[in-house]
């Protein structure tokens, strides 16, 4: 898998980062969503699958325009 940059709003080089794969999907980076409550309000958790905090800054600053 090829990954593209698409942008972040981190001022530092770090997370958050949105990243663009050469199938069309997106990869998020961001900071891994710990909060237990949080955690016990999602749904249909499968192995494997992980969490993280995206600002909403970054998803409508970079979303594509169609």
């Amino acid at each position: 898998m090829k990954l593209k940059f698409v942008g972040t709003t981190s001022q530092g080089g770090g997370c958050p980062t949105l990243y663009e794969t050469d199938t069309g999907d997106i990869v998020v980076q961001g900071d891994r969503l710990t909060d237990p409550e949080a955690l016990e309000q999602l749904r249909d958790v499968l192995p494997g699958e992980t969490f993280v905090v995206v600002p909403r800054e970054l998803l409508t600053r970079f979303a594509p325009e169609e």
